[in-house]
């Protein structure tokens, strides 16, 4: 007997949502708008998307998207909106991630009948999850590698974002591993430029690295851009584990699910996933994708770290939604996964964020299994990117210890600068 995946999606329709609902249900999976030679009772009941509930949540004067379907039929409001639940046969899928989002998030969006669909979110059963891939670091591994047992990984992305040597970038990640830091990001727009390609920056960042570890012990997690086709990033993950990295990066929604499952099972290194572009397909509330359906496909492909952005920060989304995909980040995709794999991921919080930002983020997640990136937030620093560094440390040890950044800035130069200079 199959077993189902579910499916959450907040619609807009002038029609009877629960009308629209059957019509999602059969769009994706053996229907289409009426039924069709063929298509036999036992069909439908082996293979048909079963709609599970259809709750409505509210009714608008204006609509939300045009629709020249409905426009040809005259149809106007008012416009209602409706939580939709469907069931999807797994059987219809298997274990082909690419055809899981086609089933999930395809056809749905050009529907004639609705002015709004957003896929919510996913809920799968373990044998099914159990199918794909697992994360090789997640949390735990993560921060074996990285050598922090307990508080957060405190990391930066190295700036300028491109125009810099290899030799030029290099020297910055020398000198942010003597500042102190757990990680390093290359930038999305930095991936193989001719002013710095992986071939040369690779080897030329690894042994700054290296030359670090063997001075100190520690070990700094680099994750590098290797977003490209397919072929050619197993090459540069190649290149990134015969140089002694363990970690490199992807542009998620510019790579593919295909491109990102192929990396996943060439390489042992950590994937860190970028969700550059995600804004696109979530920031109208009656489009696209909702961070937990997004991040459930992608972990599918066995990333290891998600981007979530960061709190008070410079992007558009509510702190809200940060921390609900924090959140999302620390949940298993299904309960009791037979494979016994650790089925967790580690967010990345990163835009805007500095010392000051660091109350907001513990409070609202309540532990720091997270890395906390800085850019300004370490690199201007006005006492340098070792105080940078250390103002984010001294920041997260005040907030474990129940203690307000303006007490502990009094036993602290650097978060007491940093408090100053960025919290003007």
């Amino acid at each position: 007997m199959s077993t189902k995946l579910s499916a959450t999606y907040l619609i807009e329709t002038p029609l009877d949502p629960r009308a629209v609902a059957e019509v999602m249900a059969g769009e994706q999976s053996c229907g289409t708008f009426t039924r069709v030679e063929g298509e036999t009772d036992a069909l439908r009941e082996r293979a048909r998307a079963i709609v599970e509930s259809v709750e409505t949540v509210g009714e608008v004067a204006m609509t939300s998207l045009p629709n020249a379907y409905l426009e040809r039929k005259g149809i106007r409001g008012p416009w209602h909106r409706a939580r939709v639940r469907i069931a999807f046969p797994t059987d219809n899928v298997g274990a082909n991630l690419p055809t899981l989002a086609a089933t999930l998030a395809g056809n749905l969006y050009d529907l004639g009948e609705v002015t709004g669909m957003r896929l919510e979110r996913v809920s799968l059963p373990a044998a099914y999850r159990d199918q794909f891939d697992f994360p090789r670091y997640g949390i735990a591994g993560t921060r074996a590698a990285t050598g922090v047992s307990t508080g957060a990984l405190v990391g930066t992305i190295l700036k300028p974002n491109v125009g810099m040597s290899a030799e030029d970038t290099a020297a910055l990640v020398a000198r942010l591993c003597a500042a102190g830091v757990d990680f390093i990001k290359d930038d999305e727009v930095c991936a193989d430029p001719v002013h710095a390609p992986l071939a040369k920056r690779v080897p030329a960042v690894m042994a700054a690295v290296r030359e670090h570890r063997e001075r100190t012990g520690k070990q700094v997690m680099v994750a590098f851009n290797i977003t490209d086709e397919t072929d050619a990033m197993r090459r540069h993950a190649d290149l990134v584990k015969r140089e002694g990295g363990n970690c490199v990066m992807v542009s998620l929604n510019w790579c593919g699910f295909s491109a990102v499952q192929t990396l996943r099972r060439h390489t042992d290194l950590a994937i860190h996933a970028h969700r550059n572009g995600y804004g696109a397909m979530s920031r109208d509330p009656l489009l696209g994708i909702g961070f937990q359906a997004y991040q459930t496909l992608w972990r599918l492909a066995g990333v290891d770290h998600m981007h979530v952005h960061g709190l008070q920060g410079k992007f558009a989304q509510a702190d809200e939604e940060v921390i609900e995909s924090a959140h999302d980040c620390y949940r298993p995709l299904a309960e009791g996964n037979a494979s016994g794999q650790a089925d967790t991921v580690m967010p990345a919080f990163s835009s805007g964020q500095w010392a000051g930002t660091v109350p907001a983020t513990w409070h609202a997640v309540g532990r720091d299994d997270l890395l906390f990136m800085a850019g300004g937030g370490i690199l201007a620093h006005p006492d340098g990117p070792a105080a940078g560094v250390q103002s984010l440390r001294d920041a997260w040890q005040a907030v474990r210890e129940g203690c307000s950044l303006e007490d502990a800035a009094k036993q602290s130069l650097p978060l007491a600068s940093a408090l100053r200079f960025f919290g003007r």
